[in-house]
């Protein structure tokens, strides 16, 4: 049996330790390392008795460990191999370095630093004792405590020994190849001391340090006093000792710069070779650098890159389309539709696909995934805008209809202007080019619509009538139909989101400028009661199902508390709500919470939300709640004639305004029909995966169909037509749904935060803004409804269990499309996210319902039951006393 091994013997597989390991393959890399030997520790086995070995499996403490080890002695064939091996290292009576090395130490998680003995100018006679103080200090206290704190099994592992020849240094030191404070991977960090580094690393000793970028320029260098250093003292057990510094070397500098680059190479050479940051001990003497020690930077996992590309991520409107988390399917899904139609949406306006090309990295990239929320890249957002002309404009406007209400970092603006100006410098004829673009598809839009229309409608049709009975290729050959007919043509809502978000804006400078309305009261005003919307179609359905339910109250209680079989009964005695309900199910199936996540259950899947609402509705009612007359329609009728009387006596403005007032209201009544087509598209999409997930466990690819959604799309299509790279679809699912899990049980992360470099390496993606809740008994959002409610609070987190009484005011973090279910049955509406151009913020419009959206930290702010005055107009929430009745003006 061998007990030790020399650095061309050491392999991957060889119990040395990570200390010995490291520097065994820098050796055979022709890295300075002073020469060394491992001795292995099978040598402490072999040195204790059988009786020995049996108590120290039962023992558990330091003490215990003590007593066990006290008399423990290098002996035997171990003992002989040493004697020969340190012969060969000191020919000439050199002394030598005595370490250790576990198996666990200078790993990429645990350094071990300073918890196991170290031995400096050993004699050749003592090595064998020093060997054995080094095995004793892995059951010390000090490491037992260690291993404590960092959840390590105990007893530990005996480590193994490393012998090297001593080198007595002039200047020792430490280096990172990555700043380990800052995080910064491009910057090398060296530290200098006088004498030998021992001391270094417990701070008894002060240090020269340099900071070196990727190019090899010192970027910042501190020259320390350095009254003390460490030096030979053979009186000592450790070999050294500290002993004051000579004077002229306490303010002298212990490195030249390039000396300090020198050191700085020689980290980042290891680190090359490891591939990874590294953290290396050296020494300088008569000029010659050598590497001492070479561990993991274990602390850059947890740390963002500070020189990394930066990032900001916002979901202040998406979080509508996408809230909570969304799996793994939905969210690829959603990717490549926004990569297909944003590419397309630049094709349509024009711009030059040379500039596409300079900008294709930006397209796969314009949402992301953190921690299973999907969030805009906003940056990339941005960057699309500087393609097009009036970026400044559209920036702005842009940012009204994501929801934004913080500016961009004054740095990233600078940017993105330059960016923007120097392409319209740069290339004058490509922006006419696209500037007429613009104006044809204005003139355009009416048919591209109806031609979306169309296609869509024949795509649906085609693809909802066999699926069940295609085999897995042909569905296959069906969803990659759906992209490329709908996902790659969709001109209409994107080209309608533009000029929605234009007109939009120009809408509302023009009401402050022209008809002096600073508070948006009157835009918002203008914008209600278009009533062709399908949004106040589904209320205006729910509301007649819940006063044909009203008619009997022991329908209503069915549909309150019963099951779906007693539902069904109830509803069979009332041929007319029955009617009703199916119809509304044929027409609205897909509407439903969360309707565009494609695991989300639709109506079709799932009727209960809806009868439910039916019947807390008709429970209002029963109550005596007071019916709406269409308000919106009355708001409309008054603010219209209000800004038209103002514009009186300038015709050209008059017109103008009506222009910009009717085209912002098409943009808007076509925003809400057209995202019901996206979520009609994206049912069918929901539909194929569904009948994919069944072909799959059918043979035993996964568990269950509904499991096809943990998959990414390509992920599915490449299971079916032979480019999967992983065919373990169920140990892959069963991994990512307990990773979904635990992304559901995390605190979420904020709105809006940065990230540098690595998105998923050290973030905590936490807001960079305060997200303290307001102070005071009032705040303030984005008001979208006219009209002043005082009432009270009820938080709503799932419209479908929502139990709502006459008068509350729904309050809620997010919404979607699918609470319009609970929109006849409040008072008023209060969101913490959102936009004006929401769809929350739509629909409300058209069913004349107050709604403030985007108040900071709402749900913070306010208590559940608590009362308020809301002013849907200004958007101002006030706290106060509880009266008992609520009020609506």
């Amino acid at each position: 049996m061998k007990y030790l091994l020399h650095p061309h013997e050491i392999g991957a597989d060889c119990p040395v330790g990570g200390k010995a390991g490291a520097l065994a393959a820098l050796t055979r890399e022709g890295f300075p390392v002073p020469d060394f030997c491992v001795l292995l520790p099978n040598a402490f086995h072999a040195s204790l008795d059988a009786d020995v070995h049996e108590a120290l499996r039962r023992a558990e403490s330091a003490a215990d460990f003590h007593r066990l080890l006290a008399g423990v002695r290098l002996s035997g064939a171990p003992l002989i191999e040493l004697e020969t091996a340190v012969s060969d290292l000191c020919p000439n009576g050199e002394t030598l370095a005595i370490r250790s090395s576990a198996l666990e130490e200078d790993g990429a998680l645990h350094s071990f630093a300073g918890q196991l003995e170290s031995f400096l100018f050993v004699e050749a006679g003592d090595v064998a004792d020093r060997v054995s103080r080094v095995w004793r200090s892995a059951f010390g206290e000090r490491s037992l405590s260690y291993r404590r704190q960092a959840r390590l099994d105990s007893p530990p592992a005996v480590p193994a020994v490393l012998i090297q020849r001593m080198v007595e240094g002039d200047v020792s030191g430490v280096a990172f190849s990555a700043d380990p404070v800052a995080g910064r991977r491009s910057a090398c960090v060296v530290t200098a001391v006088w004498g030998l580094g021992a001391a270094l690393a417990s701070g008894e000793v002060e240090s020269d340090t340099w900071t070196i970028d990727a190019l090899g320029n010192v970027i910042e260098s501190q020259i320390a006093k350095k009254p003390t250093t460490c030096r030979r003292d053979l009186g000592n057990p450790a070999g050294v000792s500290l002993a004051p510094a000579p004077g002229p070397q306490v303010s002298q500098s212990t490195l030249t710069d390039l000396q300090a680059f020198d050191v700085a190479t020689l980290a980042r050479r290891a680190a090359g070779n490891f591939g990874r940051p590294q953290d290396i001990e050296w020494t300088l003497r008569d000029g010659k650098l050598h590497l001492l020690q070479s561990r993991p930077i274990t602390t850059l996992a947890s740390m963002p890159d500070p020189d990394g590309i930066r990032r900001i991520w916002d979901n202040s409107n998406i979080i509508e389309s996408y809230g909570g988390v969304t799996t793994p399917f939905t969210f690829s899904f959603a990717s490549r539709a926004y990569e297909g139609v944003y590419r397309q949406f630049c094709r349509v306006m024009r711009v030059p696909e040379g500039v596409i090309l300079q900008n294709e990295e930006i397209f796969p990239c314009m949402i992301g995934i953190v921690r299973g929320r999907v969030y805009y890249n906003l940056l990339n957002c941005y960057r699309l805008l500087t393609m097009l002309p009036g970026f400044r404009l559209n920036r702005a406007l842009t940012e009204q209809m994501l929801g934004i209400r913080e500016e961009l970092p004054t740095e990233l603006s600078v940017e993105l202007d330059r960016v923007a100006v120097g392409a319209r410098l740069k290339d004058a004829l490509h922006l006419v080019r696209t500037l007429w673009g613009t104006v044809l598809n204005f003139f355009r839009l009416s048919s591209l619509v109806r031609g979306f229309y169309a296609r869509v409608e024949a795509a649906l049709a085609a693809g909802r009538a066999d699926l069940e009975r295609l085999p897995a290729e042909d569905l296959a050959a069906r969803y990659r139909g759906l992209e490329q007919k709908l996902l790659r043509h969709w001109d209409a809502p994107v080209l309608n989101d533009f000029f929605l978000t234009i007109f939009h804006g120009v809408l509302k400078k023009l009401t402050a400028r022209w008809i002096r309305d600073e508070t948006g009261t009157l835009q918002n005003d203008l914008l209600c009661g278009e009533g062709a919307l399908l949004g106040h179609e589904a209320a205006e359905r729910m509301r007649h199902m819940a006063q044909l339910a009203s008619r009997r109250p022991d329908v209503v209680d069915a549909l309150c508390a019963s099951s779906r079989v007693v539902i069904d009964r109830a509803l069979r005695a009332m041929p007319e709500l029955e009617s009703a309900y199916r119809d509304y199910v044929e027409r609205l199936g897909e509407r439903c919470l969360e309707e565009l996540k494609l695991e989300s259950p639709t109506l079709h899947d799932d009727p209960m939300p809806l009868l439910r609402s039916v019947g807390h509705h008709a429970q209002c009612i029963l109550a005596g709640s007071p019916q709406s007359t269409d308000p919106a329609t009355k708001l409309r009728q008054q603010s219209e004639a209000r800004a038209l009387q103002t514009l009186r006596s300038n015709p050209i403005k008059r017109w103008f305004f009506r222009w910009v007032l009717a085209n912002t209201r098409r943009q808007v009544r076509e925003r809400e029909n057209l995202r019901f087509e996206h979520t009609r598209v994206f049912g069918l999409a929901r539909r194929i995966a569904l009948e994919m997930g069944r072909r799959l466990s059918a043979h035993d690819l996964l568990a269950d169909p509904h499991d096809i959604f943990f998959l990414r799309v390509d992920e599915m299509l490449s299971i079916v037509e032979g480019t999967a790279v992983s065919t373990d679809l169920r140990g892959l699912v069963d991994f990512r749904r307990s990773e979904y899990d635990r992304y559901r049980t995390e605190q979420e992360p904020a709105s809006r935060f940065e990230t540098r470099g690595i998105v998923y390496v050290g973030e905590q993606h936490r807001g960079v803004l305060d997200n303290r809740a307001p102070d005071g008994e009032s705040t303030k959002g984005i008001g979208c409804c006219s009209g002043i409610v005082r009432g009270r609070v009820r938080f709503v987190t799932d419209p479908a269990s929502a139990r709502l009484e006459p008068g509350d005011i729904a309050v809620a973090e997010r919404t979607d499309p699918g609470w319009v279910m609970i929109f006849p049955s409040i008072s008023g509406l209060l969101v913490e996210r959102g936009s004006a151009l929401s769809h929350s913020a739509i629909v409300a419009r058209e069913i004349g319902l107050p709604t403030i959206v985007a108040v900071p930290n709402l749900t913070a702010w306010l208590e559940d039951g608590e009362w308020v005055e809301m002013n849907g107009g200004t958007g101002e929430i006030v706290k106060v006393p509880q009266t008992g009745v609520s009020d609506v003006e």
